[in-house]
């Protein structure tokens, strides 16, 4: 016996329209859902997009790509890019999701998995809250579906007492679930997706039933490389997966663009300083992280120890974020050398005994040396002292 997989709910952003007041984020949202406060490209592509469409998708592949990648419109709208990086990549994953194998995003911490996730699923389906975040203690219920235990006990196992997850909700829906740190979940627990992307259903074997995924079903995983040895995903489970793997920014240019771009999306929220007015500072955090991740200065004369810590990009969004924080609050505005010394220095030194040491032979061996680099230098020594 299936049950019936079409959706009966009337909000808006379950049935594949779009809200007519979403077209600017609430104003006491302090991080409004891709789907919200990207509705404007969003519904611009849907206007515009000709091109074939996969079964419930709102955007045909080529404008799922182009909201990730930014581009213009022929209407001359302006697509902002949500992913700088290779084109490829995205090209890859917007594919896989458009067949009957998951998408599974594999990268060191702060490739933005969880980004390009969120995006993926607001540009296919309208909605990126179908989410399961993985963690330690994340049971079989967050996968497959859990009981409403007062209406279980009152009148015994029936439909009104389950509760689906966002992943059954996915599949009645046709829409496109997500899974965070995959890897962080619990190796039973991980393969209770087996059946789910292998058959396309979830059998519910309480009630002698089972839901079967509609066309336009598919889901979304992320992982860790950090993760590996964790929870390694058994065989079986990766194998339903096509894995695509999220790189690090190529050039420091890439990065430096990446970190202003968001840095300016979370001011705006925070009401910060402009970016504009520090992007040197930036340049700044910027290339100190990538020389002590890559274990070599710039020019590639001098080879360095790298600290325990990533150094990802995502953590540099942070320092200066932080940063600006303080210049708004603290100082005139302007991002300097001061704002942003103390949030490198708890992002390099991880480990007091170890990274502290790595930490204080770069900065009197390369920062010290550098040219233009004094301010930064001096306030590096004030953090530290």
């Amino acid at each position: 016996m299936s049950v019936s997989a079409e959706p009966t709910s009337v909000d808006p952003r379950r049935n594949g329209s779009v809200p007519a007041d979403t077209g600017t984020a609430r104003t006491d949202t302090l991080r409004p859902h891709a789907e919200h406060a990207f509705a404007d490209e969003l519904a611009a592509l849907a206007a515009q997009d000709d091109r074939p469409r996969p079964a419930r998708w709102r955007l045909s592949p080529w404008a799922v790509a182009t909201y990730l990648l930014g581009g213009t419109l022929p209407d001359g709208t302006v697509i902002t890019p949500k992913y700088v990086g290779p084109r490829r990549v995205v090209e890859v994953a917007v594919t896989t999701l458009a067949t009957d194998r998951a998408l599974l995003l594999l990268g060191v911490p702060g490739t933005a998995k969880t980004w390009v996730s969120e995006h993926l699923a607001a540009a296919v389906s309208g909605d990126s809250t179908l989410l399961v975040q993985g963690t330690a203690g994340t049971p079989e219920e967050a996968i497959r579906y859990g009981w409403n235990y007062a209406r279980l006990l009152a009148h015994g196992p029936s439909r009104d007492a389950l509760v689906p997850s966002p992943v059954m909700r996915a599949m009645a829906e046709g829409r496109t679930a997500r899974v965070e740190e995959l890897t962080r979940i619990p190796a039973d627990v991980q393969d209770c997706l087996i059946t789910i992307l292998s058959e396309k259903t979830l059998p519910i074997p309480e009630l002698g039933q089972e839901v079967q995924a509609v066309r336009g079903f598919n889901l979304i995983a992320t992982a860790n490389d950090r993760d590996r040895g964790v929870n390694e995903l058994s065989s079986a489970l990766r194998r339903r997966f096509n894995t695509v793997v999220l790189p690090l920014p190529q050039t420091p240019e890439a990065e430096v663009d990446i970190v202003t771009r968001r840095v300016e999306q979370i001011g705006r929220s925070l009401d910060l300083p402009a970016v504009p007015d520090g992007v040197d500072e930036i340049r700044r955090v910027v290339t100190v992280f990538r020389e002590l991740r890559d274990g070599v200065t710039a020019d590639g004369r001098t080879k360095l120890k790298s600290p325990s810590g990533t150094l990802s990009t995502a953590e540099a969004i942070s320092v200066v974020t932080g940063g600006l924080a303080l210049a708004a609050h603290f100082g005139d505005g302007v991002l300097r050398a001061g704002d942003v010394a103390a949030g490198v220095l708890g992002a390099v030194v991880r480990d007091p005994a170890a990274d502290r040491v790595v930490w204080q032979e770069y900065l009197e061996t390369v920062v010290r040396e550098r040219d233009g680099w004094s301010d930064f230098y001096r306030a590096c020594r004030e953090a530290g002292a």
